[in-house]
């Protein structure tokens, strides 16, 4: 199929590895134009490079990094949220600090993206934002209640962006993935004390293919909404996490 994203200028942040970095060479693949982003700077040129796209390095989790990210990238057709961490810790355990960080750079990095770009995509009448959020923000995990909530507020916020645009020809969208093997789900599992194999009937029994998804899995979701094809699709959740969330949605 003919996605029809050629020329289109496509910011991913968070993708110098990864979940972003799959997202960013399936756009690059399309004919985008695409900017990759990252905290460090050797890291992001070094994809750039590869990709033959440009890269921009900058700390999405402050409003400065935001600006200035903004005010380099120029105007963009496509924006996906999907600067991300996590981690295990007991709720008991988790400090105040902890939970704002986690909010700073799971949620406002795309708030005060998405605000940026909008109203540019809006008046030339196309614009797609996509927020990178998981299975996690319906299915909330013990190990890490803090994560969960802010990829339930990234539902929320995608939801009221799309109906701030309805109408304008900018579709935004969330994306769960599910268990996704990455160089920090690695890490992640190791802090778990479990096996690979053993971890998603673990820790998330419900899953239907019993398995870890791939990177490249989650961006062929991804590249599709953002494309000209999926204009129909808005404020919608798609989700990509192995069937985990025994949800009729």
């Amino acid at each position: 199929m003919e996605l029809q994203l050629n020329g289109k200028r496509a910011l991913v942040t968070g993708s110098t590895k990864g979940i972003g970095r799959a997202i960013a060479q399936f756009l690059a693949n399309e004919g985008c134009d695409v900017i990759v982003n990252g905290r460090t700077q050797a890291d992001v040129d070094a994809v750039a490079r590869e990709l033959g796209g440009l890269g921009l390095a900058g700390d999405v989790a402050t409003a400065d990094g935001c600006a200035k990210l903004i005010e380099q990238a120029g105007e963009l057709d496509i924006l996906v949220n999907n600067t991300g961490i996590f981690e295990p810790k007991p709720f008991g355990e988790i400090p105040d600090e902890d939970w704002q960080r986690m909010f700073d750079v799971n949620v406002m990095s795309g708030v005060r993206l998405s605000r940026a770009v909008l109203p540019g995509m809006i008046e030339r009448g196309f614009g797609r934002i996509i927020f990178i959020s998981s299975e996690s923000g319906l299915n909330i995990p013990t190990e890490m209640v803090h994560y969960g909530w802010t990829k339930t507020s990234q539902l929320a916020i995608a939801r009221g962006i799309a109906k701030t645009a309805a109408g304008s020809g900018v579709t935004v969208n969330s994306v769960l993935p599910g268990p996704t093997w990455t160089e920090g789900v690695e890490n992640f599992v190791g802090e778990m004390d479990v096996s690979k194999d053993a971890f998603v009937s673990h820790a998330r029994p419900g899953s239907l293919t019993g398995r870890f998804g791939t990177p490249e899995e989650i961006a062929a979701a991804v590249v599709f909404l953002c494309s000209p094809r999926a204009a129909n699709t808005t404020g919608a959740t798609l989700r990509s996490d192995g069937g985990i969330v025994d949800l009729p949605f």
